[in-house]
């Protein structure tokens, strides 16, 4: 039975200067192993609606939902205080997915375009974030390889504004039990096989609406 979730009101993007990354990456995606790493990730017998290994709330479970009157089918939604994603189909309805977004202030509200998408992609963590938390993200500085246990997951659509990449990222994560928190440096998290199937649904072009988080929304009431 379809359901109807009423999108936030966006509120003015929030844009970071442009962060810069180092120009020294060496990690690599080693295409071979793809879809021994899809297997790896997807749990057996796996449905969207049902397979729950991660034991997130079931309210996280892919969903086919009503999407309000007038939303761009192939366009991408992010509700960021009930934790939702949501995909706009062209009849009237959208795939609901669980998130987890950034902590505190990391997170980014904004209108931002899909310019890139990648299956199983490398990751560098930025200088900011190496300055921020050093001991944990100074030994990937040069880059860490695609695989299971990458930040970044089975999949990454790629955030710009104009023809500026503003390293935020709607994700895979190998931490699927964050679902439905705040936990990242930045991005949009999903877990594995829901992203594996938002990834074949997506076309580079098309718009991902981040909307404020709960603290944003109560210092503007």
């Amino acid at each position: 039975m379809l359901t109807k979730r009423h999108f936030i009101v966006s509120a003015a993007a929030l844009f970071s200067a442009p962060l810069e990354v180092s120009s020294a990456a060496a990690a690599t995606s080693d295409r071979s192993m793809w879809s021994a790493w899809d297997a790896q990730v997807t749990p057996e017998g796996y449905d969207p609606g049902t397979s729950n290994p991660w034991g997130v709330g079931s309210r996280f479970l892919p969903r086919l939902v009503e999407a309000n009157e007038g939303l761009t089918p192939g366009d991408i939604h992010v509700d960021a205080v009930a934790r939702y994603l949501y995909h706009i189909r062209e009849n009237g309805t959208a795939m609901r997915y669980g998130v987890a977004i950034a902590r505190g202030d990391l997170y980014e509200a904004g209108t931002y375009s899909i310019r890139r998408k990648a299956k199983w992609p490398t990751w560098t963590p930025t200088p900011a974030m190496i300055k921020r938390d050093p001991d944990l993200y100074a030994q990937h500085a040069d880059g860490m390889n695609a695989g299971p246990s990458n930040p970044l997951g089975s999949r990454a659509l790629y955030l710009y504004v104009g023809n500026r990449d503003t390293y935020l990222r709607i994700h895979g994560s190998p931490s699927p039990r964050s679902i439905g928190g705040r936990a990242s440096s930045g991005c949009v998290r999903m877990i594995m096989p829901h992203i594996n199937d938002l990834y074949e649904h997506v076309n580079t072009g098309s718009t991902a609406v981040l909307y404020p988080p709960e603290e944003v929304i109560a210092a503007k009431s």
